[in-house]
């Protein structure tokens, strides 16, 4: 098994046993797949929802480069919205599974395929 097999692996896990969602593999697949070599760096593999700069970040690459959303408060309401069902008590909240949840809660999907 592959580093990248073990990481997805972990991730689904995340997504069934905190998220308590049962994870399409596929998209989940492809969701890490486009974090690139973020997910093998222990620092960039994770999000802090407690910081301003890093959820902007996800907001600016991710939600409007990657997935072409427009800037509105909606983005900030998603982004609060996958923090809150990982918890405020989970320090690891794994990159590629909060982007597999904000794909998955603006209905992006089709930017995989």
């Amino acid at each position: 098994m592959s580093k990248r097999d073990e990481l997805i692996t972990k991730y689904a896990d995340d997504l069934k046993n905190k998220l308590k969602v049962t994870p399409d593999m596929d998209l989940l697949t492809k969701v890490t797949i486009g974090c690139g070599p973020s997910i093998y760096n222990r620092d960039s593999s994770t999000v802090s929802g407690s910081d301003e700069s890093e959820l902007a970040t996800v907001k600016n690459n991710f939600l409007i480069k990657k997935l072409g959303l427009s800037d509105g408060a909606a983005l900030d309401e998603g982004i609060s919205k996958v923090m809150d069902q990982y918890g405020s008590s989970e320090r690891n909240k794994y990159r590629a599974v909060v982007y597999y949840m904000l794909t998955k809660h603006f209905g992006k999907e089709a930017v995989y395929n």
